[in-house]
Parts: structure tokens; C-alpha cells; sequence
């Protein structure tokens, strides 16, 4: 399985692929109950074993994001809701430094929808 998600993060192209390694890191570092699985032909991370978020990217820009998988019971300014009905997203402009403080943000508002 690691292979999986190994081999989607090598197959991006730059700016993709650096942005895409650095969010796995600021992800797993968040807390010790993140775990990493590839899951529906993505890289998907899990608080306590439930759904908490993926990466993914953009069809119309290839510019990656953060799916929060509870964000339609979240009001974080940054997330967006477009025409999903349960994922909000949080894009990550690979032309830019990574928020890490509004990324931890959103997962501090997150985590607690699971406790």
C-alpha cells in the first residue's frame, strides 16, 4: 500500500510533486493518530482510524488541495465549499509558501468533530 501512495506522489510533476511530499509531512506530523492509506485512488489520512482528510488536485488548474472530510460541519474561512455536499477543500497555490498555520487551523476545528 505504501507503494501506491509512493508511486502517486513520484508521478506528479514540479511545482505538484514538492508541494504534495511537503502537505504528507505537515500532515502526519499533526497528531499521532493520523494514519496514511491509499484509499479510492488517493492518498487519505485518518484521525482515530475516521476519515479526516486527502490531497488531491484541481481538474481545471492541476493545482493541489486539503479535502477536509467533515468540512460541511465546519465555517473556517479558507475552506471552500464549490458543489460538493460534505467535503470543503483548502487549496494550496503551488506558487506560494504553504500556510501551515491556517492548514493547522482547520485541523484543530477538525479534530474536535471527532471527539
Amino acid at each position: 500500500m505504501k507503494e501506491k501512495i509512493e508511486d502517486y506522489y513520484l508521478k506528479q510533476i514540479e511545482p505538484n510533486r514538492s508541494v504534495l511530499f511537503a502537505l504528507r509531512d505537515i500532515i502526519l506530523n499533526y497528531h499521532e493518530f493520523i494514519s496514511e492509506e491509499w484509499k479510492y485512488g488517493l492518498p487519505s489520512y485518518y484521525y482515530n482510524k475516521k476519515p479526516f482528510c486527502y490531497i488531491w488536485k484541481d481538474k481545471k488548474t492541476s493545482e493541489p488541495y486539503i479535502g477536509i472530510a467533515r468540512g460541511f460541519q465546519m465555517e473556517h474561512p479558507s475552506l471552500i465549499q464549490g458543489d460538493r455536499t460534505r467535503i470543503k477543500i483548502f487549496p494550496i497555490p503551488t506558487n506560494q509558501d504553504i500556510d501551515i498555520n491556517t492548514i493547522y487551523q482547520i485541523f484543530d476545528e477538525a479534530s474536535k468533530l471527532y471527539k
